[in-house]
């Protein structure tokens, strides 16, 4: 992992009315990097990704990403960087009425032009499916896959253009401790093929101590404390302390 900074956070604020949500929040991920942001139910780790590729506008501070200042970009260069910046969102987002193919093609219709799609699409298709261990599942529909599977099918659509960074939206959320360590291991192997740098919000400690390398406390809006996961597990520190107990 070498020291180039993907994303940059300094004091960013957001609030919806009387809650302010974060506080003068600042961070950076490391290229190569895996960070976990950890923080009870509501404190704000939903609201923070969505900031960075910004699905919400800041109140105060500043963000960038890949070195775009996001504030200042256009909808035709938010648009582009989007391209390059994968999002798992927890609730999946598979489009029902598509095959499994459909929903992986979909992301290639938006962003590959037509000779891309035509001579590359199907390679495209099978190496994300293969990523996940879903190649059989091609031409099935959502309804039929379990969860876990439907959860890697969200993956392999995130990775099929092959993003520089990958925001994890509560990855196991909903999904069996098996199936959910099968999950967390997957991560931790899209990282080291793609070399691809992620933010993984979460409130499921086995699957911080799996897939990450650092972990930033979120608490009352603000970074609180950051460390490794046995670093932060060994902290004398009370509010540190009650996520460990």
């Amino acid at each position: 992992m070498n020291s180039q900074t993907v994303i940059n956070i300094e004091k960013l604020n957001k609030a919806f009315g009387e809650n302010h949500v974060l506080r003068d929040f600042s961070m950076s991920l490391k290229q190569g990097e895996n960070l976990a942001i950890l923080g009870k139910s509501g404190s704000g780790k939903s609201v923070l990704i969505k900031c960075i590729i910004r699905l919400l506008a800041l109140d105060d501070g500043r963000i960038t990403v890949l070195d775009n200042d996001i504030s200042e970009m256009s909808p035709d260069e938010l648009d582009k960087l989007r391209a390059r910046v994968g999002f798992l969102f927890q609730s999946n987002a598979l489009y029902d009425s598509m095959t499994v193919r459909e929903n992986l093609e979909f992301p290639l219709r938006r962003h590959w032009k037509q000779e891309q799609r035509e001579h590359g699409a199907e390679e495209a298709i099978i190496e994300a499916l293969t990523d996940v261990g879903l190649e059989h599942t091609i031409d099935m529909m959502p309804a039929e896959l379990s969860g876990g599977m439907r959860k890697r099918i969200a993956l392999a659509r995130t990775l099929i253009l092959k993003p520089e960074i990958i925001l994890y939206d509560e990855p196991t959320t909903g999904l069996d401790p098996v199936t959910a360590r099968e999950i967390s291991n997957l991560i931790v192997s899209v990282q080291r093929k793609y070399n691809a740098s992620s933010v993984i919000i979460s409130h499921d400690m086995h699957c911080i101590s799996i897939t990450s390398n650092r972990v930033i406390m979120l608490i009352d809006g603000t970074c609180y404390a950051t460390n490794t996961f046995d670093n932060l597990r060994k902290s004398n520190d009370v509010r540190i302390k009650d996520f460990f107990e």
